[in-house]
């Protein structure tokens, strides 16, 4: 991807968060409404979940606005981690909000159920909030297969791979939200043909059982990310082949290529260069190479060094 794909992708994901905060904010408000009308328990389950991505899309603001700062003396790579670290705040206050209240609250309506009534009230909330989570989840699916189509992957394995954590976050929750609303109206109609709460109960369950596997696999790709996660094959043989373009470069013997956030990767790799010239105007020469490298918009930092005598060349 090139630096102004680069800088598009960085502002639609903003974009996309931000209809996202927008649209759970107002379905937050109206499910609340109805879950003190009705007393579904499954609709509090899904008042729970809305509350929950509201906040979580507060926190990747934050890992957007955070990331973005530019790099300093105590920071050499920048601060593109800090996406990682706010959006893993995000994925745990999905599993402890949206999650652990959900089954908590299912739970609970299993063996001390409360009087439900005002159906139609359910029904018109939940059908709000299956529009208003469907043009969100939209907004997401559009911006990941501009990417994926970029990257030459699928949507899904685009979804799981990118560097972005932002739009998977908004990806999976606005997906299990859309899920989560079929769950509710199943439990709650079920409730009024039956007259029995047990199957408001468990849908307040299952919808809490979906939001802790998708706050599981987000905490999961946030954690790795975070520890130092390398670049995928094709952009790796991409940056060999570029390296291996360069006309002061021979050969390349190591190369590794790292995330530092979104989009922006740390380089490390050893070349020889063509020639054999004093060590100073190697130097020189490494230099040079390092900066034309960095004057991409993805790395953050290059460092070449010397291959070791002999050493085999890489194959792009």
């Amino acid at each position: 991807m090139d630096d102004a794909a680069t800088e598009k992708q960085g502002s639609g994901s903003t974009l996309t968060v931000v209809i996202a905060l927008a649209a759970n904010a107002l379905i937050a408000i109206a499910k609340t409404f109805a879950a003190v009308i009705t007393g579904a328990a499954s609709m509090f389950a899904e008042a729970a979940h809305s509350w929950a991505d509201a906040g979580n899309e507060i926190f990747l603001l934050m890992a957007d606005r955070r990331s973005r700062r530019p790099a300093d003396e105590r920071h050499p790579l920048g601060h593109g981690r800090d996406a990682y670290v706010w959006s893993l705040f995000a994925a745990f206050g999905l599993f402890a909000v949206g999650a652990a209240v959900s089954v908590f609250h299912g739970v609970q309506e299993l063996f001390e159920s409360e009087e439900a009534g005002n159906y139609l009230v359910s029904y018109i909330v939940l059908a709000l909030a299956f529009i208003l989570e469907g043009i969100s989840f939209r907004r997401a699916v559009v911006q990941a297969r501009g990417t994926a189509r970029e990257n030459e992957r699928d949507l899904f394995d685009e979804i799981l791979s990118t560097s972005d954590p932002t739009v998977r976050a908004v990806f999976f929750e606005d997906a299990a939200a859309l899920i989560g609303v079929l769950i509710a109206f199943t439990g709650i109609l079920l409730h009024q043909i039956t007259g029995s709460p047990i199957p408001d109960a468990i849908g307040s369950i299952l919808v809490g059982l979906l939001l802790g596997a998708v706050a599981v696999v987000l905490i999961q790709r946030n954690r790795r990310f975070i520890v130092g996660e390398v670049v995928d094959e094709r952009v790796r043989r991409a940056a060999l082949g570029r390296l291996g373009e360069h006309p002061e470069i021979a050969s390349v013997s190591y190369l590794h290529i790292e995330y530092v956030g979104p989009a922006r990767v740390f380089l490390v790799a050893a070349v020889d260069l063509v020639g054999d010239e004093t060590e100073h105007t190697v130097a020189a020469r490494l230099n040079a190479i390092e900066e034309e490298l960095q004057t991409s918009e993805r790395v953050v930092r290059a460092v070449l060094t010397l291959s070791a005598p002999g050493a085999a060349a890489l194959v792009a």
